[in-house]
């Protein structure tokens, strides 16, 4: 995969983490910068421009909850992506991470593998290498055309309600984006209707239901994102 010109950020206080991560991006071609805590981190950003900002959530001098923050207050890290290094307990950093404009997250310890492929995934939302053209997402084996409200599978037909429809295709126009139930209720269900969180879930089931449990993942007190296989 040729990630040249692509620039990663790393901010972390921990030395091994930050030698891991960045040896393991270097080897897959992108230009990587490393900070160690939320302020460094800021200051770096606005230097180097990164596509997208690896952070720890606990550091000294500044969090990364807090570097995040500020950082998508300034407009030309609006559309960056942010990733959180999260310990596996801590469910409530996660939900905070997404609260302040967090696009993931990744769970430690590292593996290495694991977070090559998650990274690419993220960037690969800014090539467009999924789309087919505006209206139409071709995904591994899953063509959706919002145009036709048609979704096939390994060249099949697949049977989708509405709603069904279009929460899939909200959810695979950006694989790997976690969409928390309140942005799926304003985009989907918009104001309409009376929609409980209970309606959502009821959705996802019958999505899992005839694609298969892989496409559709839950992020545990956030929301739901489509995995990219």
């Amino acid at each position: 995969m040729n990630n040249a010109g692509q620039k990663i950020l790393i901010v972390d206080d921990e030395p091994d983490i930050l030698e891991l991560i960045e040896y393991n991006l270097k080897k897959e071609g992108y230009q990587v910068f490393t900070a160690t805590n939320g302020q460094e981190g800021i200051t770096v950003a606005k230097k180097v421009h990164p596509d997208l900002i690896i952070l720890d959530i606990m550091m000294p001098k500044m969090d990364g909850i807090e570097a995040c923050r500020l950082m998508r207050a300034i407009p030309e890290f609006k559309n960056t992506f942010m990733v959180f290094l999260t310990a596996r307990s801590e469910e409530y950093s996660e939900i905070a991470g997404f609260n302040v404009g967090a696009d993931d997250y990744i769970a430690k310890p590292i593996k290495p593998r694991a977070l090559v492929s998650r990274i690419n995934a993220i960037l690969r939302r800014n090539t467009g290498t999924e789309e087919v053209s505006e209206n139409k997402l071709e995904i591994g084996d899953l063509v959706i055309d919002r145009e036709a409200y048609l979704v096939f599978q390994s060249g099949n037909k697949v049977v989708l309600a509405k709603k069904e429809f279009e929460l899939l295709y909200l959810l695979a126009s950006k694989p790997g984006k976690v969409y928390t139930r309140e942005s799926i209720l304003k985009n989907i269900w918009e104001d309409s209707v009376v929609v409980t969180n209970r309606t959502i879930d009821v959705h996802i089931r019958k999505l899992r239901e005839k694609l298969g449990e892989t496409y559709v993942s839950t992020v545990k007190g956030v929301g739901y994102k489509f995995e990219l296989s």
